[in-house]
């Protein structure tokens, strides 16, 4: 039974509780939540880890909210109306679906949860539309000022048809990264890069250019002695004709997060890391293309970087309103759909496509598909 919480007016505090205390929520959802904090009421009033020590210092440190570490006490005594997710990817369906149920919206840092069953689990915990509460991804990536331009370009066409592109996702993580005993590891990790690192980019092309229709992949261990792969290469078609490269990888000393998108009229691209400016957005145009028009394509307006403060505004509007937010249900599913297709592609050499990955299907439950070579050895194996 869902204890949902009343509508909030512009005027009622958010009550906040944030799970998991490491470096994504003091580097990333700490910050956003007080730069709102400051915009509109809201409150942190709890924070929860296994980690007592951890929890008691993120407090204090906040000058905010209560230390927990039982979940589930936290959603009884507090009734938070959002939960924040900083914890590893294996306990995202538990938590989100526990804080669901008490009646609080999620917003769950990525990579989403394991599998596509764990996903679709989560969905089915929701509350009933309107109103929720739902769940939505950590996909910042999507937000701010030059993505929103770019989208309306390409929504419009008013560069022509988007007809080629390219995703590119290569970094570098040395021997000393993978040392960590979870990292490299798909019960713990979730996947390699195209899990873990792409998948940002990959969640952006898609926002970008909309549904997939086919895959075909490569995967590799190249470098690293890790269960996941360490590279990864695709072929994506969409179904609005454009043909797509991808590239995973955190073998590649010079580090790049790059889109480009080939259309009729102009080439856009973007290139960055790990977040992007509208400065990092370029558009070329095709001969033949006045200059008032290139410099109507250039304005991308006053400059919002993407960032988890971005998303989080357009989240907290979302759940005062009463209605989904981006990035939750089948808009959140879609880059975890196209994921578990790459390793399906790379690991049984075939193409496949958008859908056909359901219930009965191995990559359904399990990224790896209990593929031999990629699924982790059993335990007792010896191996």
């Amino acid at each position: 039974m869902f204890v949902t919480p009343s509508q909030a007016s512009p005027s009622t505090p958010i009550r906040v509780a944030i799970v998991g205390t490491g470096a994504i929520a003091r580097g990333s959802h700490l910050p956003a939540l007080r730069a709102l904090a400051a915009e509109q009421p809201l409150e942190i009033v709890a924070a929860v880890d296994v980690d007592a020590a951890s929890v008691e210092a993120f407090c204090a440190d906040a000058g905010a909210g209560s230390p927990y570490t039982d979940l589930d006490l936290m959603l009884a005594e507090q009734r938070p109306d959002l939960v924040t997710l900083g914890t590893p990817p294996r306990f995202h369906r538990d938590q989100t679906i526990a804080s669901l149920r008490a009646g609080a919206w999620v917003w769950c840092e990525k990579p989403p949860c394991p599998s596509l069953e764990d996903f679709d689990a989560i969905e089915a915990a929701e509350g009933p539309e309107p109103g929720g509460p739902y769940a939505a991804i950590v996909f910042q990536h999507r937000f701010g000022s030059g993505a929103d331009h770019v989208r309306a370009l390409l929504a419009e066409q008013a560069m022509g048809r988007p007809l080629v592109a390219h995703c590119q996702t290569t970094w570098y993580r040395d021997e000393a990264y993978y040392s960590v005993p979870w990292r490299g590891r798909w019960s713990t990790e979730g996947g390699g890069p195209s899990m873990g690192h792409g998948i940002h980019q990959m969640d952006l092309l898609l926002d970008l250019l909309g549904p997939w229709s086919e895959i075909r992949a490569m995967a590799g261990r190249l470098v690293h002695d890790v269960e996941t792969e360490d590279v990864s290469t695709a072929l994506v078609r969409f179904e609005n004709g454009t043909m797509a490269t991808v590239v995973n990888s955190v073998l590649s000393p010079d580090e790049v997060s790059r889109i480009r998108i080939d259309c009729e009229r102009a080439t856009v691209e973007l290139t960055h890391l790990y977040g992007h400016r509208n400065a990092d957005w370029r558009i070329t145009p095709a001969p033949g293309v006045s200059p008032e028009q290139t410099a109507a394509w250039r304005d991308f307006g006053a400059d919002v970087p993407s960032s988890h403060e971005a998303q989080l505004r357009g989240l907290l509007a979302d759940l005062r309103a009463g209605r989904r937010p981006r990035s939750s249900g089948a808009d959140g599913r879609t880059s975890l759909e196209l994921v578990a297709a790459l390793y399906k592609a790379a690991f049984t050499g075939n193409t496949v496509r958008a859908g056909e990955i359901g219930p009965g299907d191995p990559y359904y439950s399990a990224l790896h598909g209990n593929a031999p070579g990629w699924a982790p050895e059993p335990a007792g194996s010896g191996a």
